[in-house]
């Protein structure tokens, strides 16, 4: 009997020890500001008038990383993601107001992905991450954030007339239970196409932009999926 005993012990140990760690996704978000901090033009209007522009529609490329974040570099995890519905249902997490909320302004270029909300992660932030990781402490074994960025980069120019590129980053940050950070990383991946800059001002109408921002996704979307599992491989020991 003891022996039976012994046996069992063991193999539930096993499986208790071979189950990969949960982990909820809480914040997938893009934006429409594009950074223009190489060319040193941030201040530039026709920035805001691109970011309010409803053409300049960045959702289906959202949707894009979405599904590669789902579909492929989820496998490649060394923990389950715990369904969507699970975090985006969830109430206490519909009535969660993050800290740093964009409202007004601000907020009108966000684009998080449908059900999702906008929660700050980073520098300063970890109020929010302790609060989302406390709310999933009990079906969840850490939180990630995950969002998408672009950025104009130089490309060849001559008296301030020639190319540029657009640059896609992508960041995800990992939380374990308590809020304590995991790993975050930053990858970014150049367009393949080309915009120009007339007069040292690039050509920023939606009409240009968009298609580089989709060129520069699918570059990203192609470094990750050869890099994201080396950057996460030792992640389930830390959770």
């Amino acid at each position: 009997m003891k022996k039976i005993l012994l046996i069992l012990t063991v193999l539930f140990a096993l499986t208790g020890y071979s189950q990969k760690k949960k982990v909820a996704v809480v914040s997938f978000y893009t934006d429409k500001t594009i950074d223009l901090s190489e060319l040193g033009l941030n201040g530039l209007a026709a920035v805001t008038d691109l970011g309010s522009n409803p053409n300049f529609n960045l959702l289906p490329i959202l949707e894009k990383y979405h599904t590669a974040f789902f579909n492929d570099y989820s496998k490649k995890f060394p923990f389950d993601l715990i369904p969507e519905t699970d975090v985006t249902q969830k109430q206490e997490y519909i009535d969660y107001v993050p800290h740093f909320d964009k409202e007004g302004e601000a907020g009108k270029y966000i684009i998080n992905f449908p059900g999702y909300k906008y929660i700050y992660e980073g520098i300063n932030g970890s109020a929010n991450e302790v609060a989302t990781a406390t709310m999933f402490k009990d079906n969840a074994d850490g939180v990630l954030f995950t969002e998408i960025h672009f950025a104009v980069v130089k490309g060849f120019a001559v008296g301030g007339t020639g190319t540029i590129k657009m640059r896609a980053y992508a960041r995800i940050a990992l939380y374990d239970k308590n809020g304590k950070k995991v790993f975050a990383f930053n990858e970014g991946a150049n367009s393949k196409k080309t915009g120009t800059i007339v007069g040292g001002i690039p050509v920023l109408s939606f009409e240009k932009v968009l298609p580089m921002c989709e060129s520069a996704l699918d570059e990203l979307l192609k470094d990750l999926d050869g890099r994201i599992e080396k950057m996460v491989k030792k992640t389930s020991d830390n959770l």
